[in-house]
């Protein structure tokens, strides 16, 4: 085995061991469940696919798999890819076909981002596919820098401490939507994208202009990763260790109903007594009972 496969060995297996800690520590898979991976084409919904696929093989418990993708008709989307690549290696997929690309442009003005309508509009397509079939989780690429990168522009830009949560239902309750490329940073997602070969389609056919915001924060964490190694991974453990009391939001924590509860009245000691004096009254308080 060459020192390259090695290499991509090493890396599959420790990304699988992320993707099956955020599952296990979020409960993302159940027994039974019937689990939608919503596939678009880049590194990232093909990366979860395949460690799902690998995880299912050896997970404790039985649940199904399905790759569905969106085709939005944009123009020169290479709609033969995602088909021919899933039926190489046996998964069960199915091609939903909706032209939300006509919707958005004559939506949306000349140049602007048409993300955010795009995000939206794909989202009602596979929701609605998730309830017609039986869908009892919808699987979902994003990982540890994109929920880092949305802390700081819900922060920077909307004044909101908000990012995105491993596990979720959707705003009308009846979907459960899971990430479980959570613990994943972006880098070991490409290098191990690029290792494995996978037909990426690019997200630039529709000719939106990009999320600058998105880039600018993108931008600064690379800056503070290289100047301070772990310091993304140490944003990200903060937000599995939030407390609620430090920060300032009155609907988190009953800040109204806070009182002081005063200790009972006892009887003063020496050690109370103490804890008042001075270093040479002590001093002389010890040297008297013990004799001296």
């Amino acid at each position: 085995m060459s020192a390259t496969s090695a290499t991509l060995r090493k890396l599959g297996a420790r990304l699988r061991g992320l993707a099956g800690k955020a599952i296990e520590d979020y409960r993302m898979i159940e027994a039974g469940d019937r689990v939608m991976v919503c596939l678009s084409g880049g590194k990232d919904s093909y990366t979860l696919l395949d460690l799902l696929c690998s995880l299912q093989r050896s997970a404790p418990v039985d649940f199904e798999l399905i790759a569905v993708n969106l085709d939005q008709k944009q123009p020169g989307f290479p709609a033969h890819i995602l088909p021919q690549y899933l039926a190489s290696i046996g998964v069960p997929f199915q091609i939903i076909e909706q032209d939300t690309y006509r919707v958005v442009k004559r939506l949306i003005p000349e140049g602007k981002t048409m993300c955010s309508l795009c995000s939206r509009l794909r989202r009602g397509a596979l929701y609605h596919y998730a309830a017609e079939h039986g869908i009892t989780k919808i699987a979902l690429g994003h990982h540890r820098d994109d929920i880092i990168e949305t802390l700081f522009l819900n922060l920077f830009h909307a004044g909101r401490l908000k990012a995105m949560a491993p596990k979720l239902a959707s705003e009308n309750g009846r979907h459960i939507v899971i990430r479980p490329l959570a613990y994943i940073s972006e880098r070991d997602i490409a290098r191990y994208a690029r290792g494995m070969n996978f037909p990426l389609i690019p997200c630039s056919l529709c000719g939106s202009q990009p999320n600058l915001q998105r880039n600018a924060i993108k931008a600064m964490l690379a800056s503070w990763e290289r100047e301070h190694p772990g310091r993304t991974q140490s944003i990200f453990t903060a937000l599995r260790n939030v407390q609620p009391a430090t920060l300032a939001d009155p609907r988190q924590f009953d800040f109204a109903g806070l009182r002081t509860h005063p200790a009972p009245v006892m009887a003063p000691t020496l050690n109370d007594s103490a804890s008042f004096m001075s270093e040479a009254e002590e001093l002389i308080i010890e040297t008297e009972l013990n004799g001296y």
